[in-house]
């Protein structure tokens, strides 16, 4: 009797090797983010009890995941070594050409920041430690940016799944070894991505769509740094195929109890697995919670069909619903426990998103409830004439208004916020850079699925286009169901990120929206319209050589543009020099250092990378219009670190600023380059980064 993924009385087959391999990576990250949320709430999130218990949860969940795993995938060696090959290369060029952002300027060193606090302290929140500056006083401040002031310490931004994957890397090799984990996680998407296309596609279009995927920019770009999206988006479609595979194992045993078969009970388990691993998406970031609701209502439709006589969706629609709650009130436990200041900061998006997400559960509890009266309307509904080609045209009609939304709409956002004026003054300096008109308000929306276009080609877009056309006739003739939950997930999160993005126009930074379902859930729909495409070939008479002249083609078509587009800036490394800059500025600071900051931009990236690299207190001073602290803060605030026994140490941007104290010392001055600024075309190039910090010990007469 088989009872683990293989047979051990024979060779595992190359299609279930593929299933394997492409859900390994989901289980993996969810068995770690099961095992360390609840040491990182208790204070204990260090190796020694992280370790085990995360190989213990993982072993755990790979057992069920992977028990009995009927013949999803029909593969040949060829594709499995295709899929592999594509996502080795991924791992290779991108840690080869990784990013190194360490100073506090964007998202990615905060996540960075936030990981090598958590592996060099295992807890939460991070200490003010106003004892080494002598105590709290009003002019010290400890939060900067990245890193919010709350409950007397401080409290990185952002959820902590991501930051607990990159301290394993901190463990294994310290910040060099954080560095790497990006590229580790990019390589994982390549397969989990590969797995999906082979499971709805078919296996003969997972390598193509696995290159394809792996040479797009916003895949190259946030493969190389630390950064959230990558492992949301092996949450997300790792999830998807396992869930796959339960549904695979309910229609292949002949019931539970049989020898040999796959039963309900081992399809429940799987069904149960997907939804937890679905909900921790929400754990990495907060809008997985968006990215997850099509999943809340499939459940409930699961279950609806039950009330209706469907046994099978009662069988999968309660353990996943259970799953789902359950992986995602573990992130949302983590947000309200971890994170409220970052929830604070989002609350206009973060409120109206759990207004929706109430509406729906109240509407799918509804609709579950009342399932058997709502069958005999539902059935006529779907008798109405030309029902499938109707919902094939909105899929296209609402395409089309993307596209055409940039001649019809001019989306704007008028500053009223401090941080919507900071956001006004950057998107006017990179018009300016850009030769631009100025308009700090103009956000360009609009041209968000032109964006798309650019990343993963015309080609792409238009067959994936077609795909979802198809797809929803089919789904509405009741054909293709277990295209259902893939297509609603790719369709609403496709539809409200473009609607929306909610982030800083400039690229290559807003092409992240598009990474953990966009473009790869584009491609999975390109994918199978390219399968459609060859399909439809065969049947109208053409022979062999015309449909693999078709494929070979359509092959091209597939990594031509996303090669072009990427090839700009794929071969340019960004923030390279960044850790030898830190290590040179840590190893340049007094062993028994308390770090007063007393300069703007210097403390806005420099007060965290102090505490959590260099390992001493830092704090920045009151900053007045004049752009320098009162010279009386600095002197009292020098003579109470002494008192307490420690040296203070001034941190400033140009040497001018510590000249009246001491005798400033040069202690960084890093010459890089960093990502691109374009706000109407794709990335091509980087920019140049400077970055300078000086350093003195205040002479002891200041100190009056």
């Amino acid at each position: 009797m088989t009872t683990g993924w293989l047979d051990r009385t024979r060779r595992p087959s190359a299609g279930r090797v593929l299933a394997v391999v492409s859900v390994v990576p989901a289980l993996v990250l969810a068995g770690w983010l099961l095992a360390g949320l609840p040491l990182l709430l208790l204070g204990w999130f260090r190796p020694l009890a992280a370790v085990p218990l995360g190989l213990a949860a993982v072993a755990l969940l790979c057992r069920y995941g992977l028990r009995r795993l009927p013949e999803t995938v029909e593969a040949t060696a060829w594709q499995v070594a295709g899929v592999v090959a594509a996502a080795l290369g991924s791992g290779i060029f991108n840690g080869l050409l990784h990013g190194e952002q360490l100073i506090v300027r964007r998202d990615p060193a905060t996540y960075a920041q936030y990981g090598v606090w958590l592996a060099r302290h295992g807890s939460l929140p991070i200490p003010f430690q106003e004892q080494a500056f002598g105590g709290a006083d009003p002019a010290l401040h400890f939060d900067s940016v990245g890193f919010y002031a709350s409950g007397g310490a401080v409290v990185p931004q952002f959820m902590p799944g991501a930051p607990m994957l990159h301290a394993v890397g901190a463990w294994l090799g310290d910040v060099a070894g954080l560095l790497l984990v990006p590229p580790v996680l990019g390589m994982a998407a390549v397969l989990v991505l590969a797995g999906v296309v082979a499971r709805l596609a078919g296996a003969r279009w997972a390598p193509l769509a696995a290159l394809a995927f792996a040479v797009c920019l916003p895949i190259l770009y946030t493969s190389r740094t630390t950064f959230s999206e990558i492992p949301s988006l092996v949450l997300l479609f790792g999830g998807l195929a396992l869930l796959h595979d339960a549904e695979a194992r309910l229609r292949s045993g002949p019931g539970e109890g049989s020898d040999g078969g796959f039963g309900a009970g081992t399809a429940r388990a799987g069904a149960a697995l997907a939804g937890l691993v679905l909900g921790l998406a929400v754990l990495v970031r907060i809008d997985g919670l968006r990215d997850v609701l099509p999943v809340l209502v499939y459940a409930g439709l699961l279950i609806a069909l039950s009330r209706v006589g469907n046994r099978d969706g009662g069988r999968l629609g309660v353990p996943l619903l259970g799953g789902l709650v359950a992986g995602a009130g573990l992130g949302l436990a983590a947000a309200y426990l971890l994170s409220r200041p970052y929830l604070d900061y989002l609350s206009d998006s973060v409120v109206p998103l759990l207004a929706i997400c109430g509406a729906v559960v109240v509407l799918t509890v509804v609709a579950t409830a009342l399932a058997p009266r709502l069958a005999g309307p539902l059935r006529r509904v779907a008798g109405v004439p030309r029902l499938p080609e109707i919902a094939a045209g909105l899929v296209a009609l609402v395409a089309a208004a993307f596209a055409a939304r940039p001649w019809l709409e001019t989306v704007t956002r008028r500053p009223v916020t401090p941080d919507d004026r900071v956001t006004a003054q950057f998107i006017e300096g990179v018009q300016r850079i850009n030769r631009l008109p100025l308009d700090g308000s103009r956000l360009y929306y609009e041209n968000s699925a032109h964006w798309v276009v650019w990343y993963v080609g015309p080609p792409v877009a238009l067959l994936a286009v077609l795909a979802a056309a198809l797809l929803v006739r089919g789904l509405v003739r009741g054909t293709a169901p277990g295209w259902l939950l893939p297509l609603a997930v790719i369709g609403w999160t496709t539809v409200t990120t473009l609607y929306r993005p909610g982030i800083t126009p400039d690229h290559p930074w807003a092409a992240r929206r598009l990474v953990p379902v966009v473009i790869p859930g584009l491609i999975l729909l390109a994918a199978w319209g390219l399968r459609w495409a060859r399909g439809r070939a065969r049947r109208s008479g053409y022979g062999q050589g015309a449909r693999r002249g078709l494929v070979a083609a359509g092959a091209i078509l597939f990594l031509v543009p996303p090669v072009i587009t990427s090839g700009g800036t794929a071969f340019s490394p960004v923030d390279r020099g960044e850790l030898a800059a830190v290590e040179n500025m840590c190893a340049a600071l007094p062993p028994r250092a308390s770090v007063l900051v007393v300069e703007r931009v210097t403390a806005a990236r420099f007060t965290q990378v102090v505490r959590g690299v260099c390992g001493l207190p830092a704090a920045r001073l009151t900053i007045y219009r004049s752009d320098v602290p009162r010279a009386a803060d600095v002197a009292r605030l020098a003579a109470r670190v002494r008192a307490a026994g420690r040296t203070p140490v001034l941190l400033a941007a140009e040497s001018r600023q510590l000249s009246g104290y001491g005798t400033p010392v040069h202690i960084m001055n890093l010459r890089t380059r960093q990502d691109d600024r374009s706000l109407v075309d794709a990335p091509n190039g980087t920019w140049s980064l400077a970055a300078d910090v000086w350093m003195t010990v205040p002479r002891a007469n200041t100190d009056t």
